[in-house]
């Protein structure tokens, strides 16, 4: 596998990706066992490690989108949960499955769940393919985790920086020269 000029080392690779995510999906479909839950896509970090997850499921599923920020313009989280694209699909009395590509500070995911919670759902629950738990702001823990990752700058497989990357097929550590110039 080539690494992109700007990635300092492979962190996660994709056979350990897809393995994990399969390993994941079994798991989902143990807890979703006879029921149809409404896997919910955050976009767009998490459209990829989406797509493969809900292709490993074997449970009946529908599917909904949201696009959410606590970030603004910047780089550290402002605290303010803005919705850019609310999901379609009423879910009072539905199980919920968020997906998520990664979690740091944690404040979104926090006020996100809070949000969806208000809506009267069945359950929320939370799958996230990286978790940076020494950045957590809130008391914020995924019911699942695929990887728990140090405080690293990771781009791939859905992850970006400044909407680049995204497509890359492992997780990677972008060079602290990109981001800090």
């Amino acid at each position: 596998m080539e690494l992109h000029k700007d990635v300092e080392r492979i962190m996660i690779g994709e056979e350990e990706l897809q393995a994990r995510v399969k390993a994941v999906a079994a798991q989902l479909d143990r807890l979703y066992e006879g029921r149809r839950p409404l896997v919910v896509c955050i976009l767009k970090g998490s459209v990829i490690f989406f797509s493969d997850l809900i292709r490993n499921m074997q449970t009946p599923i529908e599917i909904d989108f949201m696009a959410v920020s606590s970030y603004g313009s910047g780089s550290k989280s402002t605290g303010n949960l803005k919705i850019n694209k609310d999901l379609t699909t009423d879910i009072a009395g539905r199980d919920v499955l968020i997906v998520e590509d990664i979690i740091d500070s944690g404040n979104t995911l926090y006020k996100l769940k809070a949000l969806l919670i208000a809506r009267a759902p069945a359950s929320v629950n939370i799958v996230t393919l990286l978790d940076k738990p020494e950045r957590r702001e809130v008391p914020m823990e995924p019911e699942y985790t695929c990887f728990t990752i140090e405080d690293e700058f990771v781009i791939g497989y859905g992850l970006d920086y400044a909407e680049e990357y995204r497509n890359l097929p492992y997780v990677g550590v972008l060079k602290r020269e990109v981001y800090e110039n």
